[in-house]
């Protein structure tokens, strides 16, 4: 028997954008799929067969805003300030696997401290087990602006090209640029913007000059506006603020559907304790995200994993659940998840979909998650580029 060659039958396969009843078979070849059947047959000779049963088999999720570095359940500045590399990734490496353990088998790292998140990348990369990792490294941000411990600050144009080189230089997957102050760091303004037009616009160049994509952090209305018209690849939050609430800003949409510009839709939620100026955001938040993925704009659902106590690392399939509430319908909700948010982070022609010649990121669902979106949560198996990811793994396989 050929070890390197398996399959897998399920009742029911949704495949990235379509849902099929089965029975349905996935081939798979040395961590690829070669083949998927719905007419029932057997497997190949010699080709060892897994039937899950009455599951449904999805791609595995993808998680396109997530930080690793970050310990959902501590005090991230100081940890971020003070801690050392080998503690940070022993970290690092138990929120990968709780990913991984949930069914998201591809994270797109929005901000790491120290190119960490490019070490985990390549370790998993040689083999030791857990998602695939697309990473960003430090975002460039204005010293003391939002997430400045994360040590990527760069205060003119001449200084955030320079920080563009050196992250092309590192190795890194894409660029992620503060365009406007967060909420999440002291004395941040998520209502100002961090960067003027002419300096999104040389760092969007440089980063494109160098075959990299570019995503913003953006609250402010102006700054989402600034962005897209510097040209980025993608707006993370896109909250639209403005000095008198949340107002959206119809061209600017227009202008993203136009051009494709992803909009990295970070589930949240309100809860009891919340300061009232976040409060005041959420309501008009979920009408925005709904309106423009309704008017065309690729809104991916995430997470921002790691920013707070309610934002574990395998957080995806509960949000997915509120996003479909507030957003699309669970067909949709799916879409966004999977093969559109593959597509955001660069690996839509490897991740997303089960279809010959895309790995074997497999997620094994109890239910129909079209059906009930709640199903998602209802985990049976992962697989990792074909390897079974056992329920006890550690965070190095």
């Amino acid at each position: 028997m050929d070890d390197s060659r398996s399959a897998v039958r399920a009742a029911r396969l949704f495949d990235g954008s379509t849902l099929h009843t089965g029975p349905v078979m996935v081939l798979v070849d040395d961590g690829r799929i070669t083949d998927v059947d719905l007419t029932g047959a057997l497997p190949p000779e010699g080709v060892a067969l897994t039937d899950l049963g009455d599951v449904t088999l999805l791609p595995g999720l993808v998680d396109a805003h997530s930080h690793l570095v970050f310990d959902p359940s501590g005090p991230t500045e100081h940890q971020m300030v003070h801690d050392g590399d080998e503690l940070v990734l022993a970290r690092m490496r138990e929120h990968a696997t709780r990913a991984l353990r949930a069914g998201i088998t591809t994270v797109r790292d929005l901000g790491d401290r120290g190119y960490l998140s490019l070490r985990l990348r390549d370790e998993y990369a040689a083999g030791a087990l857990g998602p695939q990792i697309v990473a960003a490294g430090p975002p460039i941000t204005r010293s003391e602006g939002h997430c400045w411990y994360l040590g990527g600050e760069a205060d003119d144009s001449e200084q955030a090209v320079a920080a563009v080189a050196a992250r092309a230089e590192r190795g890194v997957d894409l660029v992620k640029i503060m365009a406007t102050g967060g909420m999440s760091t002291r004395g941040s303004n998520p209502g100002g913007a961090q960067y003027s037009p002419a300096e999104l616009q040389a760092v969007t160049r440089a980063a494109h000059e160098r075959g990299l994509p570019v995503t913003a952090h953006a609250h402010a209305a102006a700054g989402i506006a600034d962005a897209v018209a510097a040209g980025v690849d993608g707006i993370e939050h896109c909250t639209f603020m403005t000095p008198s609430g949340v107002r959206r800003d119809e061209k600017t949409v227009e202008a993203m559907a136009a051009a494709g510009t992803f909009v990295g839709c970070t589930v949240v939620r309100p809860r009891e304790g919340m300061p009232a100026e976040v409060l005041a955001t959420i309501e008009p938040y979920w009408e925005n995200q709904a309106y423009m993925h309704r008017n065309g704009v690729r809104v991916v659902c995430c997470t921002d994993a790691g920013i707070n106590p309610h934002k574990p690392h395998d957080v995806l399939p509960s949000d997915l659940v509120y996003f479909a509430s507030q957003v699309a319908t669970n067909t949709e909700t799916l879409v966004s998840a999977t093969s559109l948010a593959a597509e955001a982070c660069g690996l839509g022609h490897r991740k997303g979909r089960i279809a010959p010649g895309y790995d074997a990121d497999l997620l094994a669902l109890a239910g129909n998650p079209v059906h009930d979106i709640r199903a998602i949560g209802e985990v049976r198996t992962v697989h990792r580029a074909g390897r079974p990811v056992p329920r006890g793994a550690t965070a190095t396989g």
